[in-house]
């Protein structure tokens, strides 16, 4: 009779504290999902302005290229083929800001704790490439103010080897930074000082708040 009165009294005491762990793990969501929330509004500010400026600096891309082609001459070779490369990689992080405010503010955190996470694993991911697709950019910006009026036939020996290592630093930089700039290299301090203008930072934050939901699970 002993044997059994100890036996329920566990079972109670072992229900009471699985009810007590099953509310603390639900306060414990409820709190990290407000964090969350809270670490990626800067995300939506810094996107929404994000988007603004690139739509300020497209126009003006596109301003100056539809003045150099409508005037076109053979000089404006260089300019025209750089500038469009820019504007096209512009356009694409355009794009890419437009899809990672709508993807921010589309999270339910009311939903499972693994559906967020992968919404945010996926933003991740998708600032990473945002980042490499922009330093492509760079050894365009060495080539623009060329003419073939006066390069490479108008300039001495000691210019064009200028330009030629000039162009090929700045290409070997956008293919070292397009390499290394991967999810392997997260934990890096210059990878996350790189993309912490593009929101990873934010991203960053809200990832190790729910890493805290999993060590609570785990014990």
């Amino acid at each position: 009779m002993e044997d059994r009165e100890l036996i329920n009294l566990w079972k109670a005491q072992h229900d009471k504290i699985e009810q007590s762990l099953s509310i603390n793990r639900r306060l414990l969501e409820e709190t990290i999902h407000q964090k969350a929330h809270n670490a990626l509004n800067p995300l939506k500010r810094l996107k929404t302005g994000g988007m603004v400026a690139f739509i300020l600096y497209l126009i003006v891309l596109g301003y100056v290229l539809f003045y150099a082609i409508s005037n076109y001459s053979s000089a404006a070779n260089y300019f025209i083929v750089s500038m469009s490369a820019i504007a096209l990689i512009n356009l694409k992080g355009f794009t890419d800001y437009v899809r990672h405010l709508i993807w921010v503010n589309t999270i339910d955190y009311d939903g499972p704790v693994t559906e967020i996470q992968q919404k945010l694993l996926k933003l991740q991911l998708s600032i990473i490439s945002h980042a490499r697709t922009m330093v492509l950019q760079l050894p365009f910006w060495t080539t623009f103010y060329l003419s073939d009026t006066w390069f490479p036939h108008s300039v001495g020996l000691q210019y064009i080897l200028f330009q030629v290592i000039l162009t090929s630093a700045f290409t070997y930089l956008a293919y070292w930074l397009y390499k290394n700039q991967t999810a392997e290299n997260l934990d890096k301090k210059w990878f996350q000082k790189l993309i912490a203008g593009s929101g990873g930072k934010s991203v960053a934050k809200a990832l190790a708040l729910y890493k805290e939901v999993e060590a609570f699970r785990q014990e």
